[in-house]
Parts: C-alpha cells; sequence; structure tokens
C-alpha cells in the first residue's frame, strides 16, 4: 500500500552540533607517514623451484632443469649452466650458480665455469669467493683458479663468513675453521642448538650468525648460542633458508610460508595470497622487492611507498574498478562460472553503512563536496529502503530489481527461507524478515549523517526517517511487525521475548539496542514519546544484562557479528545520553567490552571507544591494522593454525578459545563483522569483500584526531590515478532508485 504522506514533525528539530570531539584526550594521534605497502605477485610453476638470487636488478631462479630469469609475470629459460641447479648466488658483483655438476659466474655478459665437480654451498671470506665440495674448502684466486683452503674428512652442507672466520654445517651441527681444520667442538662456551635438529641454512648477519633448523633459529653472537622460537614470536618453527633483506630485515623461509623479521617484529606471508605453494625452498631480496621461490611457483613481494590517505584513495578506487556499487548500496562479489556478480544480500543496507558513515566523516574532514553528495545519496537509499515497504517505519533488508543478473540471497534469519516481496508494480522485490542488524546500522549511520552532513532541508527527511523506524518499534511494543502481524525472527526487545530461554541470553544487547533508538531518536526529534519509551524499557530492568552485555562463556559463542551490533549502538547511545545514572551505566558496558576486544586490534573499535571516552585506544595498533590490510580485496584461503607463535601478547586476557590477534597480511579483508582471530578460511579467492568498513575507521580515525593528516605534499604518495577500468562486475544497468516521499 502507499506511505502515508510525509507529515511536518510535531515539535521542533533541536539544533544539532557536530559530533563532538574529546577534549585533550589521552589517545595518541599517529601520523600518517609514508610506510611500505606490499604487493603480491604469484608466478605458479608445475614444478619446484630450489633457489633465486637477484643480480643487477633481476632475479634469477634455478631449479632441476637449469636456469631460468623474471620477465615480467613469467618466468623466461636461459642458456647457460643446464642440470641441476641447488643455489644462486650474488658474490662480490658476480652472479654464481652452484650445483651438482659445477660451479659458474656470470659477469652481466657471459658464463664461465670454474669447477666442474659437485658444489655445495658459497660465500665471501676475506673479499675471496669460496665454496665447498664434497672434499674441501676451495677459494677462487685472482687469476679465476680455485686453490684448496681445507680438506674435508667429510661433506659439509653450507658455509659462511662470520666472525673472521668461515663456519660450516653438515646437517646436525655447526662447525668453523681453527688452526687450519674444521673444529664442531667448542664454537660455543654457552648455551646450543635445539638437540637432535636439522640444520638447513647459515647466514651472517652483523654480529650475529643465524641458524635455519626444523626446530626454529639457532643464533650465535660471539660464542653464545640463543634459540629463537614460537615463544620468542617466530611464527612457524620449521625453517628452511635465511636471506637478507632490503632495510635491515631478515627473511625466513619455512616449510608453511615465508617470515620477515623487521624493527624486532615478525611478519607472515602465507599461501594463497603471497605465495603459490605453502613449503619456501629460498629466498632473494631486492631494491624492496622480495623474490621467495616455492614448490609451487614463484613469489613475488613488491614494496610500495603509501599512505593511508592513499590507500583511501586506492580502495575508493577499487570499489568503482570492480562494479561495487549499486543504487546507494555498496556490494560484496562472487564468482559464479568466472564471471564477477554482485550479492543482493541479507543485509544490504546494515553492510553498506560503513562506507555511507564513511563518506559523512571525510565530508567533516575534508569538506569535499562529492563525498558530500555520495552521503545524501547513500541517506536517501537508506530512506528508500523504509518506504519500499508495505508498513510505515519496516525498512527491507535488501532491494532487488527484478531479473537483474546479481547473487540474490536465498536464505532466511535461523534457517528460514527468505522473504522477498514483491512491490505492487512488478519492478522490484523487497527482503523482509528485518533483523535488529539493519535498525542498528539505520540509527548509526542516519545519526552520523543528520551530526556532520545534512543540511536545514535533509535534516527534516532525515529525522523523519529515524523517526518512523524508532516509531514504529515503540508503538509496536518493541519489536518490528512483519507483513503477517507477527515479530519478525530477530528485530524484537519486547519482554516477552527476553524473559524467554531463547531470548534471555540477548537481553543485554538487545536492551542496550532498544534504548539506542529510544534516546537517539529523543535526541533528534525531541519527540516525548521516546522519553515515555525510555522509561518502559527502564521497567524491565535489563540493565546488569547491558553492564555484561558482551557475551564471552562459552568462548565459541565469541560472536563478532554482535560485537559490530553493540558498537554500532554504543556509538549513539553514550554521546547522546543526557541522564547521568544511565550513561553511568553505558559509559561502564562500554569499558568492560572493548577491554575484551581490545586483543583484537581492530580500528572501528578502538576508534569508537577513544570517539566516546577521550581514552587511550591503542590508536598505534589500530593504524599498524589499517596499513596492514591487503591492497588486492579478494578474500584468498590461508591457514594458520599451524603456527608456533599463537600466545596471547602481554599486557592483554583471553575471553576467547583463540589466543592473538593475527595481523591482516595472515587473514583477509571483512566489514568488522568478522573475526580476526580466525586461524583458518576457505573462500579460494572467489569473493571480494568491500572497503567500507576500513573507510569508516579510516575517516573516523580522521575526524577525531588519532590519525593525522598525511605528512606530506606529494599527490603520488596520497592520491591514485583515475584508470577507467572494469575489473569486477558489470555495472548496474536496471531501473533507477524511484523519487522518494519528500521529492515528489
Amino acid at each position: 500500500m502507499p506511505k502515508l504522506a510525509l507529515l511536518l514533525l510535531v515539535v521542533t528539530i533541536p539544533a544539532i552540533a557536530e559530533l563532538k570531539i574529546p577534549e585533550n584526550p589521552l589517545y595518541e594521534t599517529i601520523q600518517d607517514e609514508v610506510y611500505l605497502q606490499e604487493i603480491p605477485t604469484l608466478i605458479p610453476t608445475e614444478h619446484a623451484l630450489q633457489t633465486v638470487a637477484v643480480f643487477e636488478g633481476t632475479a634469477y631462479v634455478g631449479d632441476a632443469q637449469g636456469l631460468w630469469k623474471v620477465d615480467g609475470e613469467q618466468l623466461k629459460k636461459l642458456d647457460g649452466p643446464t642440470g641441476d641447479i641447488t643455489a644462486i648466488k650474488t658474490l662480490n658483483d658476480t652472479l654464481w650458480v652452484l650445483g651438482p655438476n659445477g660451479i659458474w659466474n656470470f659477469d652481466g655478459k657471459k658464463w664461465e665455469q670454474v669447477h666442474d665437480g659437485k658444489v655445495t654451498d658459497a660465500c665471501v671470506h676475506n673479499g675471496k669467493i669460496v665454496f665447498s665440495t664434497d672434499t674441501e674448502l676451495l677459494e677462487i684466486k685472482e687469476d679465476a683458479s680455485p686453490s684448496s683452503v681445507v680438506k674435508l674428512s667429510a661433506p659439509v652442507l653450507g658455509l659462511e663468513s662470520y666472525g673472521g672466520t668461515i663456519y660450516v654445517h653438515d646437517g646436525s651441527q655447526v662447525g668453523r675453521i681453527l688452526m687450519g681444520a674444521i673444529r664442531y667442538r667448542g664454537v660455543a662456551d654457552w648455551g646450543h642448538l635445539e638437540r637432535g635438529a636439522t640444520i638447513r641454512d647459515m647466514m651472517a648477519l652483523g654480529s650475529r650468525l643465524y641458524v635455519a633448523t626444523d626446530e626454529g633459529l639457532g643464533l650465535l653472537r660471539g660464542m653464545t648460542w640463543y634459540s629463537i622460537q614460537g615463544e620468542d614470536g617466530l611464527p612457524y618453527e620449521d625453517t628452511t633458508t635465511l636471506a637478507q633483506g632490503f632495510d635491515r630485515d631478515l627473511w625466513i623461509g619455512t616449510k608453511r610460508g615465508a617470515i620477515r623479521n623487521v624493527e624486532d617484529e615478525y611478519h607472515f606471508f602465507g599461501h594463497q595470497r603471497w605465495i603459490p605453494h605453502d613449503q619456501v625452498n629460498a629466498i632473494a631480496c631486492g631494491d624492496k622487492v622480495t623474490y621467495i621461490a616455492t614448490e609451487g611457483g614463484l613469489g613475488i613481494i613488491t614494496y610500495e611507498p603509501y599512505t593511508l590517505a592513499k590507500k583511501a584513495a586506492y580502495y575508493e578506487r577499487w570499489l568503482d574498478e570492480w562494479g561495487m556499487k549499486r543504487l546507494g548500496f555498496i556490494h560484496i562479489l562472487f564468482d559464479r562460472d568466472g564471471q564477477w556478480l554482485r550479492e543482493v544480500s541479507d543485509n544490504d543496507v546494515g553492510y553498506s553503512s560503513h562506507y555511507m558513515s564513511a563518506k559523512c566523516f571525510e565530508y567533516a574532514v575534508t569538506g569535499n563536496p562529492e563525498a558530500r553528495a555520495a552521503a545524501v545519496d547513500m541517506m536517501k537509499t537508506v530512506k528508500w529502503s523504509e518506504e519500499i515497504t508495505s508498513i510505515d517505519g519496516f525498512p527491507a533488508r535488501s532491494i532487488y530489481a527484478v531479473n537483474e543478473l546479481t547473487v540474490k540471497a536465498d536464505h532466511g534469519s535461523g534457517g528460514l527461507p527468505a522473504e522477498w516481496h514483491a512491490t505492487p508494480d512488478g519492478e522490484w522485490e523487497w527482503k523482509g524478515d528485518t533483523s535488529s542488524d539493519e535498525t542498528d546500522a539505520h540509527v548509526y549511520e542516519t545519526a552520523i549523517f543528520l551530526s556532520l552532513v545534512a543540511n536545514a532541508k535533509e535534516k527534516v527527511w532525515a529525522t523523519e526517517h529515524l523517526e518512523r523506524v524508532a516509531g514504529h518499534i515503540v508503538d509496536n511494543g518493541f519489536f518490528l511487525r512483519d507483513v503477517d502481524g507477527k515479530p519478525t525472527r530477530w528485530a524484537r526487545w519486547d519482554p516477552e521475548y527476553l524473559q524467554t530461554p531463547y531470548g534471555y541470553y540477548a537481553r543485554g544487547l538487545n536492551g542496550m539496542e532498544a534504548f539506542n533508538y529510544m534516546t537517539t531518536a529523543l535526541h533528534f526529534t525531541g519527540n516525548q514519546k521516546f522519553q515515555e519509551g525510555i522509561v518502559e524499557l527502564s521497567k524491565q530492568n535489563y540493565f546488569r544484562e547491558i553492564l555484561q552485555q558482551k557475551v564471552t562463556f562459552s568462548p565459541l559463542e565469541f560472536t563478532h557479528f554482535d560485537d559490530r551490533l553493540a558498537f554500532y549502538s554504543y556509538f549513539p547511545l553514550v554521546q547522546f545520553e543526557t541522564d547521568s545514572t544511565l550513561k553511568s551505566l553505558w559509559r561502564q558496558s562500554l569499558e568492560r567490552s572493548w577491554e575484551i576486544k581490545r586483543i583484537e586490534a581492530v580500528p572501528w573499535f578502538n576508534f569508537i571507544y577513544g570517539a566516546l571516552t577521550g581514552n587511550d585506544c591503542e590508536s598505534d595498533k589500530a593504524v599498524a591494522h589499517l596499513r596492514e590490510w591487503p591492497l588486492d580485496l579478494r578474500r584468498y584461503s590461508y591457514h594458520n593454525s599451524h603456527r608456533d607463535d599463537l600466545y596471547p601478547p602481554k599486557g592483554y586476557r583471553m575471553y576467547s578459545e583463540r589466543p592473538k590477534q593475527l595481523s591482516m597480511r595472515a587473514t583477509a579483508p571483512n566489514r568488522w563483522d568478522g573475526d580476526f582471530m580466525r586461524l583458518d578460511e576457505g573462500y579460494g579467492g572467489s569473493m571480494v569483500a568491500d572497503p567500507g568498513g576500513w573507510l569508516d575507521a579510516y575517516w573516523m580515525g580522521r575526524y577525531y584526531g588519532m590519525i593525522s593528516a598525511p605528512k606530506t605534499n606529494d599527490k603520488s604518495l596520497t592520491t591514485v590515478p583515475h584508470r577507467g577500468l572494469q575489473l569486477g562486475a558489470k555495472p548496474y544497468d536496471g531501473p533507477s532508485r524511484p523519487k522518494l516521499e519528500h521529492e515528489q
């Protein structure tokens, strides 16, 4: 049935100030300085790659068939050394190729073989090339001929120059040249390598000699052994190879991924996003680029200078190039038979709220008219989601254009079938059985829009929208009444539901949501029926449950999507509450919830906490999280349950069964409703996440001062060029959004 005509508000809308920024906050402002953003390229192969080195800016790769070089995003077979190549090294500005058939060097013009027997390793010692055979260590003389350094009683597998002498290993022990012979005893006065460990590689780096073993890293300093294992932060202990990085960093290959150690941090790079196979056989670094040879091909990680401002611009371009915008909604994409399709989901209004809020905060920070126009357009779509239904104040979950090429949600709440309803003109369908998720998003994004963007005319219809949605809830006894006249499955805040065994667990979250709807609607409309709603809610005595709304038992019930709903509610409720007693309760609840959430270092939660309290919100960890998001937003499979560093960080308590927050390098992007502590996931790159949540957190951080403006005037570090590409879903070509009531 048609909607009621837009009514004049019966009360005067109070003057609305911008969202208040805390005075003299305790949180730290993180400077948006230039950082290095990782960008992966994968070159899969059907055979194992055994070794890799960089010479004069080109990467060379060896396998059992011979020598290759990296040419763009492919490997090109080379003439020169043939057969099995087990190691390639750049030593004294020359490329050296080793294997069972000898050792060759390449000066950039020609190849020369200097030994035709088996060679296991080579290094530079006192300015000269030394290499190992089965019977001796040989040194390359000035006339390019080899001469013997030390005779071997048994073969060595590796050698390295450290501390003025040559160290060797035979796979089980480390020795050194002393008085013209190799000595395996007396290498250290204190400590030892892990007993029984298999040694796979050895590398000197300044005052340290690193040893890669299947039991972690050994570290020799002077004559003292140290052990580096999972409890020290090493992500995986079954290590295979070592390489010096380009920025005083150390690279570590393992049987299950690659690791970069820089500034006392370990960065883990796993299959599928970063490398084409789990097992790493060799690593080499060039200028801000790392090459990782694996059992299934070559992974290339390029480090490009970025700022968070540039990343925000990049994600805006991603949304356009991947066709993720439609009718004022933001959509994820799915791969269906090789074609990217937008999903018209179970919750488009809720999922799109982050991007709309991002545009509001961006406009407040920059005054960018394009950001304002986008926010106004999306707010109209939010209002449309209520006007399209046949029930005043009842918003649709999602809107589908009939015969649209898309992935249309075929499921409903709690395992029930989807409830799609056709409009009278037959042009659209809207998804019913609306839940609290959408209601929370409506209140969150409408409050931000009214506070930061809306002009006088826009405040009228946006406030009227908020009044209708909140009014429907209070007028119907605190639930959404569906087309069948019954409450929807999940949008219930009534005592009858919350007192039942099925709904009792939700008394905290749902009770807080209901207070938020009434409080926020009262703040923006002045309509006293919302004050009466607050009085009625107070009689239900949800306060103890609201204080402890974050469910922590059992740990398996650690629901991250409910956390998002809670912080949707905290954001307006805490700042618009005027009753000091209630405000104290909401603050206590927020403090408890954030203490549980902060181990995850998820920026949106951290910044909301800081915005509402002015307290330290660990903005450094939140900004690190934003920087670690990948540029490629496809959700690849990832695996972390094998890792050896899964220990709770100091200063945090573990509330779930998962021990630590994982870097975005090791997981996958989501809309803040997912689990960044989930160890394994298997999308396989068949889904594209939207960056709306990232942008919401970034611009919120800019607005409240957790993140500074970029500390550079170089536009190449703060913007990205428009390319006009279509990389994902085809542009939407269906009917336009109809005129809204206030536009007619």
